[in-house]
């Protein structure tokens, strides 16, 4: 064999390892795949599936626009949404190891955090809104004004939820005594029902059935919750077991990216929200649009959550001070 040859053979023989280093560090494939293929489509997460318990209401909006908007595609991820009754029993799912993520009212994520359950906050959802959130009535219930809630059925998801403590928080702000209240557990889809029916003689509601029952049996608001000690209070947000998110930082954070860009969208253009409303919550389109959205955020502000506990150790609900800093999740910084 001549040298000339030789050197040929030697030369094709380093191209090839050269190519295959270059495989083998870029993520390439014989098939074409590359690392930027494999991040859009989950590749590099810990788990490219994930399910988060919501519950259907108006805060779910950057959420859903995140689903049929393609931002969770988008960073890899396929989200299962399972529904829950009240933010007690979305908490309790995650808890169970039933889903990975769960939107929940704050208190019960701090109550919980209070008898060291191992839980973090990973993104932040609404805040109070004026006319977002109220304790509402019907005209011939005998309540008329928010002294009339004394010893009154009120209705409400659950106990030690926001339904639950907002309401007792307002009746306090104004010296109206809540301890002989007969506090009635109620879905959300059947207090409108429940009004009408005269089961309760008022109800705390959010969004969309705050609407919705001022449209089907001519509920209006007794007192709104965007007062006093609850004015601007963070009201939902999503949490997660500690265990879960040490072990899927990756899975959090493209998470956390799409929940980012969805609530900054929604926030700039209110018509990409009514739609899903529409769909998901089950309200027809004059409510979409007649309807006050909460305050959207995705940032969570340690100073800004400490609120919750803060009133939760003022009502008594738990018995010693809990740091909302330490329950927050590390955050994807882009």
């Amino acid at each position: 064999m001549s040298s000339g040859r030789v050197r040929t053979r030697r030369a094709a023989l380093g191209l090839a390892l050269t190519v295959a280093a270059a495989t083998a560090l870029t993520g390439c494939s014989a098939l074409g795949s590359d690392s930027s293929n494999a991040s859009s489509s989950g590749g590099g997460l810990e788990k490219s599936k994930i399910k988060v318990s919501i519950m259907p209401t108006t805060d779910l909006g950057p959420f859903w626009l995140a689903q049929d908007g393609g931002y969770f595609k988008a960073e890899g991820l396929e989200v299962e949404q399972v529904v829950a009754k009240s933010g007690q029993e979305s908490m309790q799912k995650a808890i169970a190891g039933e889903v990975d993520i769960a939107l929940s009212t704050y208190t019960p994520f701090f109550i919980a955090k209070s008898k060291d359950t191992d839980i973090q906050l990973v993104a932040d959802g609404t805040s109070v809104n004026a006319k977002s959130n109220a304790i509402v009535t019907v005209p011939n219930s005998p309540v008329k004004t928010v002294n009339d809630l004394k010893g009154r059925r009120i209705a409400i998801t659950a106990k030690n939820t926001a339904s639950d403590i907002l309401t007792k928080s307002v009746m306090k702000d104004h010296g109206v005594d809540f301890t002989g209240v007969q506090w009635t557990l109620v879905a959300l889809p059947n207090m409108a029902a429940a009004l009408k029916d005269n089961q309760v003689d008022a109800a705390y509601m959010p969004e969309p059935m705050l609407t919705q029952a001022a449209k089907t049996v001519g509920a209006t608001p007794v007192i709104d919750i965007n007062t006093g000690a609850s004015q601007d209070f963070p009201l939902t947000g999503y949490g997660s077991m500690t265990k879960w998110v040490q072990g899927n930082p990756k899975t959090l954070a493209a998470f956390q990216r799409a929940m980012k860009k969805a609530t900054s969208d929604a926030i700039n253009d209110r018509s990409k929200v009514e739609p899903l409303l529409v769909k998901y919550a089950k309200i027809d389109e004059d409510t979409a649009k007649l309807l006050t959205l909460p305050g959207y955020g995705s940032v969570l502000d340690a100073r800004r959550l400490q609120r919750v506990p803060d009133l939760l150790l003022q009502m008594g609900v738990i018995t010693s001070k809990v740091d909302a800093a330490p329950m927050i999740a590390p955050q994807a910084t882009s």
